[in-house]
């Protein structure tokens, strides 16, 4: 895969292709926490064979096209690029080991709009680094952090279930966080299919680990629960973030990453059309401050990169772990 570079904030006529690409990446996404809830299986089950198969699939194109890189990422020059993917597939399986039991514990659209906390994480990573961050961005991450406990304490009415559902979710977004930031890094030298391999395949081994250690069954499940992880491999994996991938060229990582965020509004209406999953209506406030909260951090961050001097920027940032 060649490398693209961009400047920030530039962007091009969007075309009817990539606007249906871009829509049907979204339902795409919104199909994860929906199918994770509908599989008759364990979520550590669902996330491992997600990854698995993913690795199963991109595998084979890895090796057959990137066998010098992954050669350079092992014991080349690139061994700390490869460090970076190994890390990057450490936090992911910790973000999926705690964003998909949740939705099996709280509402799907509770789980999916707490995970969506992800760039305000992200901000604080920045911060931690000795980056300074915008006011603007400041008030979106306050916005979003009240719009979380408003949502949150909506379920404190309910059960003790679904409140450690809210709070995987929260670590969830948090890993999702660590997992991007170590992308970020790993992806200014390497190739994505390589990048995702790696990650991918370190991610399901773990996964793997802890299913054999907590006694997790793997196989034995319906034909329905092959079907949805299926599903999960096909859509949300491959499918949902590639087409959004391919609409870097003509819209934004910005745009693109506010878009991302209808995903949590998406997941509840599929959740309530196929599931029967009604959003409490006390959550409903709070889901759309924290909605809200989380496009004010990531239009400030753009528009903050916009006044900086332009410099090339590395290749399009990875998927986002649904």
């Amino acid at each position: 895969m060649s490398r693209r570079y961009s400047i920030p904030g530039q962007s091009s006529p969007v075309d009817p292709l990539t606007t249906g690409a871009v829509a049907l990446a979204l339902v795409a996404v919104s199909s994860s926490g929906p199918l994770v809830a509908f599989a008759a299986a364990s979520a550590l089950a669902v996330a491992f064979w997600r990854n698995a198969l993913a690795v199963v699939l991109l595998g084979p194109v890895s090796v057959l096209r990137r066998r010098t890189e992954l050669r350079h990422l092992v014991r080349g020059a690139g061994r700390r690029e490869g460090g970076y993917c190994l890390l990057a597939g450490v936090a992911l399986a910790v973000h999926f080991a705690t964003w998909m039991p949740s939705t099996k514990l709280t509402s799907v659209a509770t789980a999916t709009a707490l995970v969506a906390t992800q760039p305000v994480w992200q901000g604080l990573i920045v911060l931690g680094q000795g980056r300074r961050l915008p006011g603007p961005v400041w008030l979106g991450i306050g916005v979003a952090v009240v719009g979380a406990v408003l949502a949150t304490g909506a379920d404190f009415g309910g059960s003790g279930r679904a409140v450690l559902g809210d709070l995987l979710a929260v670590l969830g977004a948090m890993a999702a966080a660590v997992y991007t930031s170590f992308g970020e890094r790993a992806r200014s030298a390497v190739s994505t299919v390589s990048y995702t391999t790696i990650c991918y395949g370190v991610c399901a081994l773990l996964l793997l680990l802890v299913c054999l250690l907590g006694g997790v069954r793997l196989t034995g499940f319906p034909p329905t629960t092959w079907l949805a992880i299926g599903g999960l491999v096909v859509g949300a994996q491959l499918l949902g973030h590639s087409l959004l991938n391919y609409a870097l060229h003509r819209i934004s990582a910005t745009t693109v990453s506010v878009l991302i965020l209808l995903e949590a509004p998406g997941a509840a209406l599929i959740a309530w059309a196929w599931l029967g999953q009604l959003p409490r209506p006390a959550a409903l406030p709070g889901l759309a401050l924290l909605l809200v909260g989380v496009a004010v951090v990531i239009l400030a961050g753009g528009r903050a990169a916009r006044r900086a001097q332009p410099v090339a920027a590395p290749p399009e940032a990875g998927p986002l772990p649904d």
